[in-house]
């Protein structure tokens, strides 16, 4: 791995003189960071485990004609991620960020064994829920964790090991059910143990929790929080074994820095955010439209719903989950492509082409569902057909959307919502944003159904509608953050 500086120009003390070596990229500091990572796995796999298992969940639970219900028992986990994104960090400054990977790692596992064994709605409903918890706290912990025990000159590239982790989570969530629903002949169909396919999809979450779990138990606790707490020894110790290359005085300054910053800190409320235009102020009104945009152009309902929308249009479940499993791919890899190009490309750029990029891909959707045909399936269910060429330019127009989100609206705005804040309102003002992340993903996800009920083409319109808002929203708010220090931003 490159030690280049920031900037991509080399490292000042890459010379052997006074001004010391090249510091070395320490493997533990890798690992741990990929450890924490894991939390960003399971985050991304338990929010779209339950892709392969709505059409089997409607019939099992007599909700097919219930699509607002359907859509909450969907969308319940993410007012769960609202609630442990919200109380992840201060439980974070009081037990430590280890502890609470933990804590994280046992909600995944028991919510994926509750809701593989739910025997009604409501049950399921609890167990999803459960699971938004420990996905909201996987959200917060782990980048918090990686920015604070990462060495500054790869911070970078390990903070984006969380994005990665996100949609490696997704796209094995996809492969998994596709692999399972593949097997038994349908999500619907028995498995194994006596119970269907559906739930196996949610019971196989408990290997990536234990997984976690183990390993989280493996890495040292974090020097921010050691310090925090008078530990100022351990805290050197710790700092010594992820940046090998620092020498003990190196390490006692390091250590002193973090104490002098922690008693310098002052805690920020949320009567910090207030300001005199509608309550808060406009930066922080920037940080929640950038949140509620990125999830209103109906991201997640490719994420949480294609398997339905596929065959919806009338393709097989099993084209269905494969189609899928493509879009998962395709977010993986656009996501490399983000994570190489924002630096060099800057944050506003990559947003205003997002957005046109979302509007067209959406608004081909939207007309290309406007063709559908009613049918009746073999089975006497009514569904619609694309004829003609336009399911696959429905299918290649969903694709390039997922493309269009992932290498810009889905890193950009994690990477600006980092950047955007003064110091002082940085915490506060990121649990708001966070928070309003979850809140807008919840309104999309539980409406959907609602939604696709009366036609797909409302559905994807109203989302192209949004697209298009989002370029307005940041060609007349949103201010470039490329190569700005963190203090220079202004409230």
């Amino acid at each position: 791995m490159s030690t280049d500086s920031p900037a991509g120009s080399p490292d000042p003390r890459a010379s052997t003189g006074a001004s010391g070596p090249r510091p070395t990229t320490s493997t533990k500091a890798i690992l741990v960071s990929i450890v924490a990572a894991v939390g960003g796995f399971l985050f991304g796999f338990d929010s779209s485990v339950i892709n392969g298992a709505v059409d089997a969940l409607n019939s099992n639970f007599n909700l097919t004609n219930s699509p607002l219900l359907s859509g909450f028992a969907v969308a319940c986990a993410l007012l769960g991620s609202a609630v442990g994104a919200w109380f992840a960090g201060p439980a974070a400054d009081r037990y430590g960020r280890v502890r609470v990977m933990l804590i994280a790692a046992a909600l995944f596992a028991i919510s994926s064994i509750g809701a593989g064994l739910a025997f009604a709605v409501w049950d399921l409903i609890l167990w999803r829920f459960l699971a938004g918890v420990g996905i909201g706290i996987a959200s917060v912990i782990a980048p918090a964790y990686i920015a604070e025990i990462a060495p500054a000159h790869i911070r970078g590239r390990l903070a984006s090991l969380q994005q990665m982790a996100i949609v490696l989570g997704i796209f094995i969530a996809l492969l998994s059910d596709a692999l399972l629903a593949g097997v038994a002949g349908g999500a619907a169909n028995t498995f194994w143990l006596g119970l269907e396919a559906w739930r196996w999809m949610f019971l196989v979450g408990v290997i990536p929790s234990i997984i976690y779990a183990v390993l989280a138990l493996r890495i040292p606790e974090s020097p921010r929080y050691l310090v925090a707490k008078g530990d100022l020894v351990l805290a050197g110790q710790v700092l010594h074994s992820v940046e090998a290359d620092r020498s003990p005085e190196s390490v006692d300054r390091k250590v002193e820095e973090i104490r002098v910053s922690l008693l310098r800190e002052r805690k920020p409320s949320l009567r910090d955010l207030g300001g005199e235009r509608f309550g808060l102020k406009p930066i922080v009104w920037v940080g929640i439209l950038l949140s509620v945009f990125q999830q209103f152009v109906g991201i997640n309902v490719i994420f949480y719903y294609s398997t339905t929308l596929w065959q919806a249009v009338g393709f097989s479940e099993s084209d269905s989950f494969t189609a899928s499993v493509i879009n998962g791919l395709i977010n993986v890899l656009s996501t490399i492509v983000a994570i190489l190009i924002v630096d060099k490309v800057g944050r506003r750029p990559m947003l205003l082409g997002g957005s046109i990029g979302m509007t067209i891909t959406l608004g081909v959707m939207a007309i290309a569902f406007s063709q559908a045909i009613p049918t009746v399936s073999q089975s006497g269910k009514s569904t619609v057909a694309l004829p003609g060429i336009w399911g696959p330019v429905a299918l290649v127009a969903a694709n390039l959307f997922v493309v269009s989100f992932a290498i810009t609206w889905g890193p950009v705005v994690w990477v600006l919502l980092g950047e955007i804040f003064p110091n002082y309102l940085r915490a506060a003002a990121l649990a708001v944003a966070a928070s309003a992340q979850w809140i807008a993903n919840f309104l999309v996800t539980v409406t959907f159904q609602a939604l696709a009920s009366v036609g797909l083409t409302l559905a994807y319109g109203l989302y192209t509608f949004f697209a298009l808002l989002s370029f307005i929203f940041v060609w007349r708010a949103v201010q470039e953050t490329k190569g700005k220090e963190l203090e220079e931003m202004v409230a």
